[in-house]
């Protein structure tokens, strides 16, 4: 038995654009909004400077989450920063701060999951919710 067929697709990239998984995309879009969002409660929260300068830091669609403020880093990672000159926690400007093994103490009364390492906390927890919200964008079926 002889069987003769013709198959024809679309192009890759234009099959991409239309499943919204070009760089910027819908599907890149979405995973960068709820990684924002489900990030907020593993956030510390004081006045929610730090929780909202993932906002504002980040260009949506770009697949990069930056935290804009000053303090982000230190209050990531966990760890007291103190000045190098004083050894005081309150550095004057320009005074450069250096990390010390002491544990930062973060309020879990507005963020009870709150602490360092937020992003991979939350990963851990959230990343089949992401992943199913992604394949539900890209028109995906299970």
């Amino acid at each position: 038995m002889q069987f003769n067929g013709h198959l024809e697709m679309k192009a890759t990239d234009i099959m991409m654009k239309d499943r919204g998984l070009l760089p910027m995309g819908k599907v890149q879009k979405f995973v960068d909004q709820e990684t924002i969002r489900l990030m907020a409660p593993y956030t510390p929260y004081r006045a929610g400077i730090l929780e909202k300068s993932a906002t504002l830091g980040t260009k949506i669609g770009s697949g990069e989450i930056n935290q804009i403020s000053p303090y982000a880093r230190f209050q990531y990672y966990g760890k007291v920063m103190v000045s190098s000159i004083t050894g005081s926690p309150w550095a004057r400007r320009g005074e450069k701060k250096v990390l010390t093994d002491k544990d930062l103490v973060h309020d879990k009364s507005r963020h009870p999951q709150a602490g360092p390492f937020w992003f991979e906390r939350m990963k851990a927890d959230k990343k089949d919710e992401i992943l199913e919200g992604a394949r539900k964008v890209a028109g995906a079926k299970k």
